[in-house]
């Protein structure tokens, strides 16, 4: 009989520790459960979600080219990118585009949800993308190029801007095998079409309801890659994560809508102008430095009309001359008038995906700007009217006592000086006014003053002054000596 060693020996002998022991292997299984899931997830698809929601813009551009190049960095196996647009930019566009074709992870575009659409620029984008799908209720097209300059293209140009668009459309169209001439009607002649026509005509490769059906309905397709590699999409079961813009993205997302870069504009310059006229505040000087940083951002984004900008630029203009003027109020409406006009036009209306400033904005700014400019005046003048309080003009209407006969001219004792002074009128039948006489001051001339006789008992002079305790002051060598009259 052959008899094989045991390992009972190694086993606790206590209840305790075989307590211990079991709970130890409970453990342990709860945590091979755990890390099961993980490890058949870890070798699911990656695939990374970019959202293109609104208007094409140079910080659109950026975040779905900061995207594209987290995917490859990553190695995933696809990207898809959400579309929702009206247009934009041709240059953000054309960065977009160029991205796309170069990306190293096969980009699906998928224009989505139901009742969006991929027009203007959405259309290059759809296009340039390895595999294209629309979900059910969108639309695509409407791809005409326009002026962004806010002024109208002539003949010549217009056809130079169109040839180029319908040429990088078709080079697009044939590098992914889709309808190109579809496309360049798209261009010239603004043509747009359903979901469900786009697919017919072979537009887009697939219609889709969610991403769900997305990733199973393109799994296992081949695309070719910017180096020539075919590739087969690996999609099927994949572990999706979102890639969203970050703060700064966002920042300057928010700030190149028409209307918030108006608004940072009009308070850059509204803050810039209280301070001019409050000088030492510092703090609407710096708020209105970094909003007007912030506005001359936006507008290098945006389809500007450069008339409106100069309008507006000449309406704040005569605000400044006004704080410095006097115009009765003219200059204030003149630069009113300019600055309402400018907002009207500022924004190239033309360019798809872009609306005009809002009209209750403007409105609402011309109130705080003709508020403010009141508030300023209203404070001005109040120290027109104000008597001054120091320097030569406060000296004016104060009363002080005669040292030396003026006869015309002689010295005076006021606010605790002597001053030589001369008198413009004296009492009739006299040739001059003795010491001791009080004189009341009626004009400065340089360092001398203007004076005439005061029948004011009591002399006006500065708060805590020798001669308001009633003690009369005479010049000694060494300073001022106060003699009590008693």
């Amino acid at each position: 009989m052959v008899t094989f060693p045991t390992f009972s020996y190694l086993l606790p002998r206590s209840r305790g520790t075989t307590r211990s022991w079991a709970m130890i292997c409970l453990l342990l299984g709860i945590l091979l459960l755990a890390i099961a899931p993980a490890a058949a997830q870890s070798s699911a698809p990656d695939v990374r979600v970019l959202t293109i929601d609104g208007t094409i813009t140079p910080p659109m551009a950026q975040y779905v080219n900061r995207g594209i190049r987290a995917a490859g960095n990553a190695g995933a196996d696809a990207i898809v990118i959400e579309i929702d647009t009206p247009g934009g930019l041709s240059s953000a566009m054309d960065d977009i585009t160029r991205t796309i074709v170069e990306s190293e992870v096969p980009v699906i575009a998928w224009v989505t949800p139901q009742g969006a659409r991929a027009a203007s620029a959405g259309v290059f984008i759809t296009y340039a993308a390895h595999v294209a799908a629309m979900a059910p209720g969108t639309s695509i097209g409407s791809a005409s190029p326009v002026s962004s300059g806010g002024g109208e293209i002539d003949e010549t140009m217009r056809r130079k801007v169109t040839n180029d668009a319908v040429s990088s459309i078709r080079n697009l169209a044939d590098l992914r095998g889709r309808n190109a001439d579809w496309a360049e009607r798209a261009v010239t002649e603004a043509a747009n079409v359903t979901a469900d026509e786009a697919l017919q005509l072979g537009v887009v490769n697939l219609l889709a309801p969610d991403i769900d059906a997305l990733l199973a309905e393109v799994n296992g397709m081949r695309v070719t890659m910017a180096s020539g590699e075919t590739v087969k999409l690996r999609t099927a079961g994949a572990v999706t994560g979102e890639t969203s813009m970050n703060l700064l993205e966002r920042v300057l997302q928010l700030v190149s809508d028409p209307t918030i870069a108006y608004m940072l504009l009009s308070f850059g310059a509204l803050g810039i102008f209280l301070e001019l006229g409050n000088p030492g505040g510092f703090v609407p000087g710096i708020i209105g430095v970094i909003c007007l940083i912030f506005g001359l951002y936006a507008l290098g984004t945006l389809p500007v009309n450069w008339t409106g900008v100069l309008l507006i630029g000449i309406g704040f203009a005569l605000f400044f001359i006004d704080l410095f003027v006097t115009s009765f109020g003219l200059l204030l409406a003149a630069g009113l008038t300019c600055f309402i006009v400018g907002s009207y036009l500022l924004i190239d209306t033309n360019v798809p995906g872009y609306e005009g400033v809002s009209r209750p904005i403007i409105w609402a700014s011309t109130a705080v700007i003709v508020a403010v400019a009141a508030l300023i005046g209203s404070a001005a003048l109040r120290v027109l009217r104000k008597k001054p309080a120091t320097g030569a003009p406060a000296l004016i209407g104060m009363v002080g006592t005669v040292r030396e006969a003026l006869d015309p001219t002689g010295m005076v004792f006021l606010n605790g000086e002597l001053w030589t002074a001369t008198a413009t009128t004296l009492p009739p039948g006299q040739a001059s006014l003795p010491v001791g006489a009080r004189v009341e001051v009626t004009a400065i001339n340089g360092l001398r003053l203007e004076v005439r006789e005061s029948t004011v008992q009591e002399m006006p002079t500065s708060k805590g002054s020798l001669e308001n305790r009633g003690a009369s002051v005479i010049p000694v060598r060494g300073g001022l000596e106060a003699v009590d009259p008693r």
